[in-house]
C-alpha cells in the first residue's frame, strides 16, 4: 500500500491491541526536521560544554548556586520556555519538539532532573491549567530563568495515593488568602525554587486543589538537603507550609481540581521520562563501547568475546525499541492535539486532552523506558569490569542516577497496573471494542489453526507473529475478566503479568513499524542492522510473552479448561527457529565498528 492511498483513521489510544498499524501511520525520529535538529544539537552543546564538565561539582552540593546558575544559562539559549506559548516569552514549540529536547537532555544526571521539575511538573500546570492573569505573571520569570519552579505533591504517608495527602487549605475571614499547613516530601528544585504548585484539599474536601504559591509569601520552611542514592546534584528537600498565605487568586483552575492536574501532569511527565532514559541509554552505550575496543584481555579487545557482544546489541536493541515506540506515541499525542485545536479547542485544553487520549502508551513508555535504562547501565558496568565499580569511571554515576527512574512519575508498579485498568475502563465504556475480539478467541481455539506462509515481502512473518500476540494478551485478559470479575482488581499478580505482555507487544510493533518505514523510504537497505533488532525482538517477545500468558493463566485456571487455554497461549506465541546468536552478532559489530551507539 503507497502513502497516497492511505487512508485509516488514526488510532485511539490503546487501540493498537485490536487494529493492526501500517508504518505509514508512525512517526520516526529520523523524519525531525532541520529546525528540530538544531535545538537538539544545542541542546547537546549544552550538556557536553556546560553539564558535564561540572557534574562531580554539583553531585557535591557543596555549591548551592551551581545548579541555579546552568538553569540560567539554559534560560538564556531559550531551552526554558520551548514549550510555553509565544505571548508569554516561550517558543510555542509542540509536543515532539519538546520530546526530543527531554530525550537530549537525558544524558545530563542531576541537570536533567532539576530543568526537567523545571519546565515540566513546575511550569506546566502553569502553562495548561493557569488563567490568562496568572499566566501573564508567571510564564515569562519561568521562561527566562528569573525565577524556577517546583512541584509540592508527595507527602510521607501519600505517595501512590497522592490523594491521600493531609495538607489542608482555610480560607482566611476576609476571603482574600487560603492558609496552607502541612508538609511535603521529596520536592525536586525546593532548595531554590521560588514557584511551588501546592496541592491541598481546602478545608474537608474530599479532592485536591492546586495553588500557584511563591516562596515570598512567607510560612514556608525547607528541610535540609536529601541524601540520595543517585541524582544527588539535584535539590531535594522536605517543605512545610505553616500558616502560608496564599491570595485566592492563585488557586490553579477550579476548586477540587488538583487530583486532575496531578494525573495529567503526571502523564506528561510519563512519557518524557522514556525520553530521558533514551538520551541516557545511549550515552551508556557509548561509554561502554569505546571502553570495550580500548580494553584488553588475553591479547585482543574484549569487544572481540561473543559475551560482551551479547551484551552490546541488547543494550542496543531495548535502546532502539524505546526509541522507537516513545516517537510513535509522541506523535500520536502530537497529531491529537492538533485536530482538537484545528477543532476549535484552546491550546492548552488541546494538550491536555491530547495526552490523557494516551494515557495508555504513556504509562507503557515510563515502565520500558527505565527498565531498558537500568538493563544498559547495569550492562554497561559489567562491560567495564572491576573499573564499573570505580567512582572516577561514568557507569558509577549511570547506574545509580537510573535507578530512581523505576520510582519517579508513580512506580512502575502502579504504572503497570494504571496500564491494565486504563484499557479496561475504556472497554467498559464502549470507546474501544475489546470484547468482540476477545470472544472470538475461545472459537478460535476449537478450530485446527491454518498454515501460516510468508509471502517474502519485509517482516510478513514477523507481522504474523504481532497478529498472534495480540490474541495472546486478548486470550490471557479477557478470560482473567471473565473468571474473576470485580476481584481482578485484587489480583496484581495477574494485572503486572497481562501489563507486561501489553508492554512488549506495544514496543514490538512500534520497533518493526519504524524499521519497516526506513526500508520502504529508501533510508536504510533490507539487511541493515536493524532488520536484525527487529527480529530479535519479535522472537524474544514471544518467549516472554508465553512464560507470563503461562503464569497468569496457572493463577486462577485449573483442569480442562486451563490445558486449553495453555494451548492456545503456545499457538499465539510459536515461533519458527531463528538464529539470533548471529542476528546480535551484526547489531553489535555496528555499534563496535563505529565506537559508540550506531542507530
Amino acid at each position: 500500500m503507497t502513502v497516497e492511498t492511505h487512508t485509516l483513521s488514526a488510532l485511539k489510544g490503546g487501540e493498537w491491541l485490536i487494529r493492526e498499524s501500517l508504518w505509514q501511520d508512525v512517526f520516526i525520529p529520523e523524519e525531525f526536521d532541520e529546525e528540530q535538529l538544531m535545538i537538539a544539537r544545542t541542546c547537546e552543546e549544552f550538556v557536553q560544554n556546560e553539564v558535564w564538565p561540572v557534574l562531580d561539582r554539583l553531585d557535591s552540593m557543596q555549591e548551592p548556586q551551581l545548579m541555579p546558575e546552568l538553569l540560567r544559562k539554559a534560560g538564556q539559549l531559550g531551552l526554558l520556555g520551548l514549550s510555553i506559548p509565544e505571548e508569554y516569552g516561550g517558543f510555542g514549540k509542540n509536543f515532539l519538539t519538546d520530546m526530543l529536547f527531554t530525550e537530549k537532555i537525558g544524558p545530563a544526571h542531576s541537570f536533567a532532573v532539576g530543568i526537567s521539575a523545571h519546565v515540566g511538573i513546575g511550569t506546566l500546570p502553569i502553562v495548561l491549567y493557569g488563567n490568562p492573569a496568572q499566566k501573564a505573571k508567571y510564564l515569562p520569570k519561568l521562561a527566562t530563568g528569573e525565577w524556577f519552579a517546583c512541584y509540592a505533591l508527595t507527602e510521607p504517608g501519600a505517595g501512590s495515593d497522592a490523594n491521600a495527602g493531609k495538607t489542608r487549605a482555610t480560607l482566611t475571614p476576609d476571603g482574600k488568602h487560603y492558609l496552607l499547613n502541612g508538609q511535603k516530601i521529596w520536592i525536586t528544585n525546593s532548595g531554590f525554587a521560588d514557584v511551588f504548585i501546592v496541592f491541598a484539599k481546602i478545608d474537608d474536601d474530599e479532592n485536591h486543589s492546586a495553588f500557584i504559591v511563591e516562596k515570598s509569601f512567607g510560612g514556608i520552611r525547607l528541610g535540609e538537603e536529601e541524601k540520595k542514592m543517585g541524582i544527588k546534584g539535584s535539590s531535594t528537600r522536605q517543605v512545610f507550609f505553616e500558616d502560608c498565605p496564599v491570595p485566592v487568586e492563585n488557586l490553579l483552575s477550579e476548586r477540587g481540581n488538583g487530583f486532575k492536574i496531578a494525573v495529567n501532569i503526571l502523564n506528561i511527565g510519563r512519557i518524557k521520562l522514556a525520553g530521558a532514559a533514551v538520551g541516557g541509554a545511549k550515552t551508556a552505550i557509548q561509554n561502554a563501547v569505546a571502553y570495550a575496543n580500548e580494553r584488553q584481555q588475553f591479547g585482543r579487545p574484549i569487544s572481540k568475546y561473543g559475551a560482551i557482544r551479547y551484551k552490546i546489541s541488547e543494550m542496543c536493541i531495548r535502546t532502539f525499541a524505546t526509541e522507537s515506540a516513545t516517537y510513535r506515541a509522541t506523535r500520536m499525542i502530537e497529531d491529537k492535539i492538533a485536530e482538537l485545536q484545528a477543532e476549535g479547542m484552546d491550546p492548552a485544553e488541546a494538550k491536555l486532552k491530547g495526552v490523557e487520549e494516551y494515557a495508555i502508551e504513556c504509562a507503557i513508555m515510563k515502565v520500558y523506558g527505565s527498565e531498558a535504562l537500568n538493563y544498559v547501565v547495569d550492562e554497561g558496568v559489567q562491560i567495564y569490569g572491576g573499573m564499573g565499580y570505580s567512582a572516577e569511571m561514568p557507569m558509577d554515576r549511570a547506574y545509580r542516577d537510573a535507578r530512581i527512574n523505576r520510582i519517579f512519575e508513580g512506580t512502575n508498579e502502579i504504572n503497570r497496573m494504571l496500564t491494565v485498568d486504563m484499557l479496561l475502563r475504556r472497554a467498559m465504556k464502549g470507546s474501544l471494542d475489546l470484547m468482540t475480539p476477545a470472544m472470538a478467541i475461545p472459537n478460535e481455539l476449537m478450530e485446527m489453526p491454518e498454515p501460516f506462509e510468508p509471502d517474502g515481502t519485509l517482516f510478513s512473518q514477523e507481522k504474523e507473529y504481532l497478529r498472534r500476540f495480540r490474541k495472546a494478551i486478548l486470550l490471557v485478559a479477557g478470560s482473567a475478566v471473565q473468571k474473576l470479575m470485580q476481584s481482578l482488581a485484587k489480583e496484581q499478580e495477574i494485572l503486572m503479568d497481562v501489563a507486561d505482555m501489553l508492554i512488549e507487544t506495544y514496543v514490538a510493533e512500534s520497533t518493526l513499524l519504524r524499521v519497516e518505514k526506513m526500508v520502504h523510504t529508501g533510508r536504510i537497505a533490507s539487511e541493515d542492522p536493524r532488520t536484525d533488532i527487529v527480529r530479535v525482538l519479535v522472537h524474544d517477545v514471544a518467549d516472554r510473552l508465553w512464560i507470563k500468558g503461562k503464569d497468569a493463566l496457572n493463577a486462577f485456571a485449573e483442569g480442562d479448561e486451563l490445558r486449553m487455554m495453555l494451548v492456545g497461549l503456545k499457538r499465539f506465541t510459536k515461533t519458527e527457529p531463528f538464529n539470533a546468536k548471529e542476528a546480535r552478532r551484526r547489531i553489535a559489530a555496528a555499534a563496535i565498528d563505529a565506537n559508540k551507539y550506531p542507530f
